[in-house]
């Protein structure tokens, strides 16, 4: 059985995560993304609302254009709410072992979120692309292909997959707000 909260202290805070294992060129990609990224004030909302506390780790990699894409929004999510969301990131080959076990498809797929309890118990997973990116890739690919972060993604597109990650984030949430153990522990 894997301790998480021990993974979840090797990991990194984004900006440490992209300076240890980003080039100059990665983080500039990383960089232009979260500078589009925005949340509604109904997603700011849902967010703010949070209030257990709710550790995400992510398996990432900054060469990944998956992670060029979808980082960036991990990070305005966590900073809607940081009294209730810590997200770290976890460099793809840092540790195999956590790699191996999240694998998707039999292969080390990234970005995949777990998302903890306060006290490091697993409550969901999510990786490695949106339901809506997944329909676009579809749409536009005709054979295996691995998106680079060149080409950044139109502004309708950035805001639906920003969407859904919200969306796993408040069922990750309501997860944990349900929990009869950490309703019992926290008297609500």
């Amino acid at each position: 059985m894997i301790d998480w909260g021990k993974v979840f202290g090797e990991a990194l805070g984004y900006q440490e995560f992209l300076a240890k294992y980003g080039s100059e060129a990665e983080r500039g990609k990383w960089a232009a993304i979260h500078d589009r990224v925005g949340l509604t004030e109904d997603q700011k909302g849902v967010i703010g609302g949070f209030v257990r506390k709710m550790p995400v780790l992510c398996l990432a990699g900054t060469w990944c254009g998956d992670c060029v894409y979808q980082c960036p929004i991990l990070d305005h999510i966590g900073a809607a709410n940081p009294s209730a969301i810590e997200i770290r990131y976890l460099d793809r080959d840092a540790l195999p072992e956590v790699s191996d076990l999240l694998r998707i498809n039999d292969g080390r797929r990234v970005p995949t979120v777990v998302f903890l309890s306060e006290d490091f118990f697993e409550v969901a997973r999510f990786g490695d692309r949106t339901l809506s990116r997944y329909r676009k890739l579809a749409t536009d690919q005709l054979g295996p292909s691995c998106p680079t972060g060149l080409v950044p993604p139109p502004d309708d597109e950035l805001a639906c997959v920003t969407s859904e990650w919200v969306d796993q984030f408040e069922r990750a949430h309501l997860i944990l707000r349900l929990s009869g153990r950490l309703r019992e522990k926290h008297g609500d």
